[in-house]
């Protein structure tokens, strides 16, 4: 992991390892990170959407904590994604951009694209700010 400005607590045993989720950036305007095809298919060969879904609220998600701060947590209300085309090999990459930086909610862009920079997903994840739970 590199250009991330807080601690993320381990992925062993998470769904981000099981998924080979690999973090590149992540600050609270946005977070970027990568996924292999391979193992997040559907039987047909192709990228399962809800592994889009997954990079995109992993991304979405870590961004919020980091606009959220010290203390406080971040989680999903609501997550919509469209799915453009897919992809039957290589790595997918995500990147999350911040659409709204509020007190209590915070809302990002996630667009996945594949090897050649094609646009296989774009989705919109919702956060609420909590007090993080010791």
């Amino acid at each position: 992991m590199s250009d991330i400005p807080f601690a993320v607590p381990p992925t062993d045993d998470t769904l981000l390892h099981r998924m080979g989720i690999e973090l590149t950036h992540v600050d609270a305007d946005g977070a970027t990170g990568t996924m292999p095809v391979a193992g997040n298919t559907q039987p047909y060969g192709l990228l399962h959407g809800g592994a889009s879904a997954v990079l995109a609220e992993t991304l979405g998600s870590l961004a919020a904590v980091a606009h959220a701060g010290p203390g406080r947590a971040a989680v999903g209300i609501e997550l919509n994604a469209t799915h453009h085309r897919s992809a039957r090999t290589g790595v997918v990459t995500g990147t999350a951009r911040a659409l709204h930086l509020g007190r209590s909610l915070a809302t990002y862009e996630v667009v996945v694209e594949d090897d050649d920079g094609r646009r296989l997903c774009t989705a919109r994840l919702t956060c609420m700010l909590i007090d993080a739970v010791p």
